[in-house]
């Protein structure tokens, strides 16, 4: 059981808000009735702080919130008249009202069709029992609890008010919700929620992209992302969510030689990095870090399970899942980076590795090399924990060697000390590919330990290579 806050708490906390008692005047001037519902109540009983509050209104949302605006002399109200909301700002709360309303559903379509409800309407048709717990506003404050949502909040578990075939047939949209309160509370979704889940999964089809990947990338968000990824697989949802994940999943045996789940694995790093990062796209980048593997998964004899070449194969399918997922192009090449990338560092632990390697990856990584060594450090799941701390410290060791190459070469921010301008000056060239092969050419001699990273011996070098390239 968890422990969540008293009610009786919980409805002080509610009433030393103090312009409640003000919108309680205006309902009752006006004839409305006011409920506080949804997450503010939820998380009030969790014992958090939330600051957005949602008012169901039985009679015309939007018009109680301008007479209650007008009541504080507030002129900005947001009016969403095709979902008969109104929204403003108040004392550092985000307040929203909203209209009793009852809905139906074509089959075809998610978009329901909306008439003017009660509040047993209302009520009812909200996603889950710990979201319908409701707290009357005109009745002193009262809490309603028509679906047990406080005692579910106890047990952890997550149900709908009503047969989750039907919520989830009305609105699919709520099984990615379901998994996203999961991951985000730690709950778990009771049977009858995963078994509709499971046979309502293919109705993901009509919900927009958009909406699905909005809800994924809070899954990703939370605390512990893995809960909400594993009932994914489990109800067979992540085949219409992000396949290429599912694709991971699954032990492949060859004599004596299985190969670990990908699945899992990525699982646990995903975990891995949010403990120690809020960063969302460096958890993507540890979601997809390995995402080239089904590809270039091979047996070969003698040796076992190899993946060779799956970090530039990942790399390559970025691009493709941005697209299809509808993600912020942004991002694109930050998560590229560290999916290539992302076997480099280990590779550079040997006490005997070169500065010039060093270099290679300083210069590859860029701004994004902290980064890339904090995947690199999740991505470590043995349960031998010794073999964990080998490769921490293994970690700990290319850093030192980076920091080390940092401050003798000043490769920091590096860049040629010589632009493709002063290039197509000095050497009498116009635009073209020709420029960015010289400059290639010069910074690498600076990765290669050639020259040092200085304008002079940048020139230096530029003058003794140019009559070669340009004749």
């Amino acid at each position: 059981m968890i422990n969540i806050v008293d009610a009786e708490i919980v409805i002080e906390k509610i009433k030393n808000i103090n312009f409640l008692s003000i919108m309680k005047e205006v309902a009752k001037e006006e004839g409305y009735e006011l409920y506080i519902v949804g997450g503010f109540i939820r998380d009030l009983f969790l014992g958090k702080n939330p600051n957005e509050i949602d008012f169901l209104v039985i009679g015309d949302g939007a018009c109680f919130a301008e007479k209650v605006a007008q009541k504080f002399n507030i002129n900005n109200v947001v009016i969403f008249k095709n979902f008969g909301t109104a929204y403003f700002q108040l004392y550092g709360y985000k307040l929203e009202f909203v209209g009793a309303r009852k809905e139906s559903y074509n089959r075809d379509s998610r978009k329901p069709i909306v008439e003017n409800g009660t509040f047993d309407d209302d009520i009812s048709r909200r996603d889950f029992t710990i979201n319908a717990i409701a707290l009357s506003i005109n009745d002193d404050f009262k809490i309603i609890d028509k679906f047990s949502g406080i005692e579910d909040l106890k047990k952890g578990i997550i149900k709908t008010p009503i047969d989750p075939m039907i919520t989830f047939d009305d609105d699919p949209l709520r099984i990615l919700r379901a998994f996203r309160f999961a991951s985000k509370l730690q709950f778990a979704p009771v049977p009858d929620v995963l078994n509709a889940a499971t046979q309502l999964a293919e109705r993901l089809t009509i919900v927009s992209q958009e909406r699905i990947t909005d809800e994924f990338l809070k899954i990703l968000s939370s605390d512990k992302p893995s809960i909400g990824l594993k009932l994914l697989y489990q109800t067979k949802t992540l085949k219409y969510v992000f396949e290429e994940l599912e694709n991971l999943a699954g032990v492949e045996q060859v004599g004596l030689y299985a190969h670990k789940d990908v699945f899992l694995h990525t699982c646990q790093v995903v975990d891995n990095i949010s403990q120690v990062t809020d960063n969302l796209w460096l958890r993507f980048a540890a979601l997809v870090h390995d995402i080239g593997k089904p590809k270039t998964k091979k047996f070969v004899e003698g040796i076992g399970w190899t993946y060779h070449g799956h970090d530039e194969i990942g790399a390559r399918m970025i691009k493709d899942i941005f697209k299809r997922l509808k993600l912020p192009y942004i991002h694109i090449n930050y998560v590229k980076k560290l999916v290539r990338l992302h076997l480099r560092p280990i590779a550079l632990a040997a006490q005997d590795v070169t500065d010039s390697a060093i270099r290679r990856l300083i210069v590859q990584a860029g701004d994004d090399l902290q980064d890339l060594i904090t995947l690199c450090r999740a991505d470590i799941t043995s349960g031998n924990l010794e073999k964990v701390k080998t490769y921490l410290t293994n970690y700990d060791k290319v850093m030192q060697r980076v920091i080390e190459v940092q401050e003798k070469d000043k490769l920091r921010s590096f860049k040629s000390p010589i632009d493709g301008n002063e290039i197509m000056q000095l050497c009498n060239l116009k635009p073209g590919p020709i420029v960015g092969e010289i400059k290639k050419k010069i910074e690498n001699a600076i990765i290669e330990g050639q020259i040092s990273n200085t304008y002079e011996d940048a020139y230096n070098y530029l003058m003794s290579i140019k009559q070669k390239i340009v004749g």
